[in-house]
């Protein structure tokens, strides 16, 4: 479609025959805090709770009348699966969605309230759309895309319609990007209407397949994508997506994990609306980007885009939120080890509240904590970080470190004994019952294991340090962590590792 095209195809989507308009709502702490007007567009409100229900309906109700009958087929974990049950479900045709085996039981079961007839296949996306697409040619079933399709970017874009009837003010607009089908609706919609309404996409950094496929100048696959924001965790953008965002985005921002959860937080502060993570991105973008360009005094719009939420994630959530808004700081600091010390290192720290202190006496002269201390501004982590060096103590910031954050901030122990040659990795793992043990005995026993975390956090995935002894020196090492099929780096350099757990 040309633009053209695609305005008119928006303009006669019956999205509303299933989904409603929803409301902008303003975000005033936000607002204040940012010295610009933040304004949120609620897609949480939608019957499924995300945007996904306007581009599946527009696809399906597009059908002609054989294959209406027929029925349709996908592939999805989340919030397209349930836009796809809900619309079969009011057009009265069949509804067959593909899902991982992994899926979480409350997805499934949510899909099938719908109506979907859901069928369980594979470990990964890719497997189930694999499957989802030989039942389109063994049932005669028609295969509803995600986002790689016209008619479904075109419902999205009933959304960026709605933005510029609602505030013809507006300066930009944020929109998350997975695959690509809401921002390029978005996108092209509001560039026809409104061309001088800057529109930017924002994405997970470990899942930037929009900025890959820019900076290439061509989709591209990615290795590995985060599934943290699972609804945005897309390892290759769609090919009429990126020609549409090719031409109709004006920038894209990348924001990190704890960024979106502080984004989480923000929403739920304003607006009492708890959003999954991938339905806070734009917010994350939106902060992070008004921020680098020093805007003040603008009218700034972005896509609350989903509220599927496991409530489990909420944990995790809660503890990133304030890290992501650089509210707390994390430390490793040597105190001496005598009756009084801890008394000293808190007056160092004046009147700053200690969100968290974690210590084991492991010396007899030196003590290694882990402390976390609120904060109040950016400048304030290096004001602690000189406070405590001229006040004579070691101390490393550890607010960056992934290790420190998701493992060691929970681990007991201390260095081992002697020396084990030792070599440290994170793994992710796709959650589900029985995932750990799947996961230890896929690991095998070529290493005695020297140390090993897991949490669970409600999750998706799964996370897991372990330390491994005698691979220090081992060549083979890293082959047989590529072969096991995880995803996994190595953090024996970490920081918090060194200064709490390696060996002497």
């Amino acid at each position: 479609m040309t633009p053209q095209e695609y305005l008119r195809a928006v303009l006669r989507a019956p999205v509303y025959e299933v989904a409603v308009k929803t409301p902008l709502d303003p975000m005033p702490a936000l607002s204040a805090r940012l010295g610009n007007t933040v304004l949120l567009k609620r897609e949480d409100r939608q019957p499924v709770h995300s945007f996904k229900i306007r581009g599946a309906y527009n696809r399906m109700r597009h059908l002609s009348a054989d294959e209406q009958a027929a029925g349709v087929v996908t592939a999805s974990a989340g919030n397209h699966a349930q836009g796809v049950a809900l619309s079969g479900a009011r057009l009265g045709m069949r509804a067959v969605i593909v899902m991982p085996v992994t899926t979480p039981s409350i997805k499934v079961d949510a899909v099938r309230a719908l109506g979907g007839e859901v069928v369980l296949h594979g470990q990964t996306f890719d497997a189930a759309k694999t499957r989802a697409l030989e039942l389109a040619r063994t049932e005669g079933l028609t295969f509803v895309a995600p986002f790689d399709d016209p008619l479904v970017i075109a419902g999205q874009g009933t959304i960026g319609l709605e933005l510029v009837q609602d505030d013809a003010r507006l300066d930009a607009v944020f929109v998350p990007v997975g695959g690509g089908g809401l921002a390029a609706g978005i996108a092209v919609l509001v560039k026809q209407l409104m061309p001088e309404v800057a529109v930017i996409g924002v994405e997970p950094e470990e899942s930037a397949c929009l900025a890959a496929a820019l900076e290439a100048g061509h989709p591209v696959t990615l290795d590995r994508v985060s599934l943290f924001a699972e609804g945005v965790a897309v390892a290759r953008v769609g090919d009429e997506t990126f020609r549409v965002l090719s031409e109709c985005l004006d920038d894209v921002v990348t924001v990190s994990s704890d960024q979106i959860s502080a984004a989480v937080k923000d929403i739920f502060d304003d607006t009492r609306a708890v959003a999954e993570p991938a339905g806070a991105v734009g917010l994350a973008g939106l902060k992070k980007y008004s921020r680098q360009h020093g805007w003040q005094g603008k009218r700034l719009a972005t896509v609350l885009s989903g509220a599927n939420l496991n409530f489990g994630s909420l944990r995790y959530i809660a503890e990133r939120a304030e890290l992501g808004a650089q509210r707390e700081g994390l430390f490793g600091v040597a105190i001496p080890e005598r009756p009084g010390a801890f008394l000293d290192f808190c007056r160092v720290l004046g009147d700053r509240m200690v969100t968290e202190f974690n210590y084991r006496l492991a010396d007899s002269d030196v003590a290694t904590i882990f402390v976390g201390t609120e904060l109040h501004s950016d400048a304030e982590r290096g004001e602690i970080l000189g406070a405590l060096r001229n006040a004579g103590y070691h101390v490393v910031d550890l607010s960056e470190d992934e290790a420190a954050k998701a493992h060691v901030r929970y681990m007991v122990g201390g260095h081992p004994s002697r020396s084990v040659g030792e070599r440290v990795a994170s793994f992710e793992f796709p959650e589900s019952h029985g995932a750990l043990v799947h996961f230890l005995t896929t690991l095998g026993a070529r290493w005695n294991i020297s140390l090993f975390h897991y949490r669970s956090f409600g999750m998706d995935t799964g996370r897991v340090l372990a330390g491994f002894e005698g691979a220090a020196e081992d060549p083979d090492f890293t082959d047989h962590l590529d072969q096991i099929g995880y995803p996994w780096n190595d953090v024996s350099d970490s920081p918090a590792y060194s200064f709490f757990l390696r060996e002497p």
